[in-house]
């Protein structure tokens, strides 16, 4: 597993490197697979990211949520 890619999951709060056309650059993780759903926090849209096209843009995980991490569910 790749150290710099942090792990992710459902209900994490990330902030993303460009903001959405709404002003917001604040994302909650809502599908984690071989893409990843997005729901941004300003204006409820939903979006599908490639994992590269998302580690790509990701700036940080702002909070945590209440979901398994990728990595253990990799066990």
């Amino acid at each position: 597993m790749n150290s710099l890619r942090p792990p992710i999951a459902v209900g994490d709060r990330v902030q993303m490197r460009k903001p959405h056309p709404c002003g917001s650059d604040q994302w909650e993780v809502w599908r984690v697979g071989v893409d990843v759903g997005l729901r941004c926090l300003g204006c409820d849209r939903r979006v599908l990211l490639e994992r590269p096209v998302f580690y790509k843009r990701l700036k940080r995980i702002v909070s945590s949520g209440q979901g398994k991490r990728e990595e253990e569910s990799n066990r």
